[in-house]
C-alpha cells in the first residue's frame, strides 16, 4: 500500500540577488507514517564555482539544522508536530539555504523514497 508523502528540495543560493543555486538535500515527510526527514549533500566545488567567498561553514551549519529539526529525541522542534516541523522548514525564507516549493508524490517505503529524490535531484551526474 502506497501513502501521499511530501517533500522539498533544500537549496543553497550564496547571492540571492544572482538567482544561481545548487540543490544540497531534499526534505521529506509522510505524515500516515509519522516520517519526516532531511538528507543533505553539500557538493562544496559547485557551491564554490557560483560563489568563491561563500561562508562554508555557515552553510554547513544552516543544512545541519534542517537535519536536527527533524531529530524526534533531540532537535529543537521536538515538541512540534511532524506536520508542523515540516511547514516551518518549508516556509519561504530570503536566505542563502532555503527550500523550494512542495512536491507530492506516492511511496510504500519513505527512506528508499528520499535516497531516490536525493540520488535524482541533489548528486551530481
Amino acid at each position: 500500500m502506497k501513502d501521499v508523502y511530501e517533500y522539498a528540495i533544500i537549496r543553497v543560493i550564496p547571492r540571492v540577488e544572482r538567482g544561481e543555486l545548487i540543490n544540497a538535500g531534499v526534505l521529506l515527510y509522510c505524515q500516515p507514517r509519522g516520517y519526516l526527514c532531511a538528507r543533505v549533500e553539500l557538493d562544496e566545488a559547485r557551491l564554490r564555482a557560483l560563489d568563491t567567498g561563500v561562508d562554508l561553514d555557515g552553510v554547513r551549519h544552516a543544512l545541519g539544522a534542517y537535519q536536527r529539526s527533524c531529530d524526534t529525541d533531540s532537535g529543537p522542534l521536538t515538541r512540534e508536530p511532524l506536520g508542523s516541523r515540516f511547514r516551518w522548514l518549508t516556509a519561504p525564507r530570503s536566505t542563502i539555504v532555503q527550500t523550494g516549493p512542495v512536491h507530492a508524490g506516492l511511496t510504500a517505503d519513505p527512506e528508499t523514497e528520499l535516497e531516490h529524490l536525493v540520488t535524482r535531484l541533489v548528486r551530481s551526474p
